[in-house]
């Protein structure tokens, strides 16, 4: 893996040669770069932003209202220093918005399919669901686009990973904001996605994001450009391909007296049943595959490991980023209680 100095710069509109080498090399070497051309409308990430804007405007009893804490699945809004990362706490206020779907956990079922339910709105943004599906529906088509790509890249048919994403991915939207003047300066910990793919809008003109750069422990700023998104890789692509394809440790560093910042990640995973398929390398590529740290096996990594379906992965980085929703439903010992709506009052506060 390179030193990390910049991000590269990937053209989506490039002829598909050299689209897949760019994405090839991009991800092979550094795990983030900037995309462009992506023909997501600017209009679209305007109303976003501005959507965005409007709910952290709210009174705080109005967010309150839709807590995570409510939630047997894990959606809804966390307050400042309501989310954990490696046992720390995380200085951001965010909600967490997944596909409108029914509920479907229960008794006999495996506990990740608590992940799969309705989300929770805010009543005083009635335009915010539309604008949320609008671009879940927008980032979906990139993110196909992008794994047809780097299938092919790879000596792979462009629909292997077609039917790990069919009918129902788990998609996973949040609306982030990092305060000005923070009281801590890890706004999120330093840590990798442990899905498929992320495609970040991050406000203009902001700063917080920083990338591990390859050949030390420091750490390289990663500003927003106008009208790309900022793309990296996730776990699971990375063990789907040996290690080739590389997932980058990144976290959003609040020191320094950063502004305000608006952050909207948008996680591109599988359906919560799904196992995505480990390619084939060429032998070319083959031989530059650093076999992933990370394993499937729960047994040979026991502190951090990746399991095979997705669900189970999803499942474990919720209970550790939110333990009092865990603790909230009876997660942490796979059996669901009543939550007591009253636990959502402060629930999210530092002690």
């Amino acid at each position: 893996m390179k030193s990390v100095t910049a991000l590269p710069v990937v053209d989506l509109t490039a002829d598909n040669e050299v689209l897949r080498e760019r994405l090839r090399d991009a991800a092979h070497e550094v795990g983030f770069f900037y995309l462009t051309g992506h023909g997501v409308a600017q209009t679209l990430v305007a109303r976003v932003l501005e959507a965005a804007r409007a709910l952290f405007a709210l009174p705080q009893a109005d967010k309150d209202a839709v807590a995570m804490v409510r939630s047997p699945h894990f959606r809804g809004y966390t307050r400042l220093g309501g989310e954990l990362t490696l046992g720390e706490v995380d200085w951001r206020e965010q909600i967490d918005i997944g596909p409108e779907r029914p509920a479907v956990g229960g008794p006999g079922q495996p506990d990740y399919l608590w992940l799969q339910g309705p989300n929770q709105w805010p009543a005083a943004l009635p335009e915010l669901p539309a604008i949320i599906a609008e671009w879940d529906t927008a980032l979906s088509r990139v993110a196909r686009i992008l794994l047809r790509h780097w299938a092919a890249s790879l000596g792979s048919p462009p629909d292997v990973f077609d039917a790990a994403f069919a009918e129902t991915p788990a998609t996973l939207i949040k609306v982030i904001r990092y305060p000005a003047r923070a009281a801590r300066p890890q706004g999120v910990g330093a840590h990798r996605d442990s899905g498929v793919l992320t495609l970040l809008l991050a406000e203009p003109g902001s700063r917080g994001l920083q990338v591990r750069r390859g050949d030390s422990r420091g750490w390289v700023d990663v500003a927003p450009v106008h009208g790309a998104f900022i793309v990296n890789i996730g776990e699971l692509l990375e063990v789907a391909t040996s290690g080739y394809l590389r997932a980058t440790e990144h976290r959003v560093n609040l020191s320094g007296g950063t502004a305000e910042r608006i952050s909207i990640p948008f996680f591109f995973n599988p359906r919560l049943d799904a196992q995505i398929p480990v390619l084939s390398l060429p032998p070319e590529l083959s031989a530059l595959a650093a076999r992933s740290d990370k394993t499937w096996s729960p047994t040979e990594n026991p502190s951090d490991p990746i399991f095979s379906v997705y669900g189970r992965n999803a499942w474990k980085s919720r209970l550790r980023a939110h333990p009092d929703v865990a603790n909230a439903h009876g997660h942490s010992t796979g059996r669901v209680r009543n939550a007591n709506p009253s636990l959502a009052q402060g629930a999210n506060e530092v002690q």
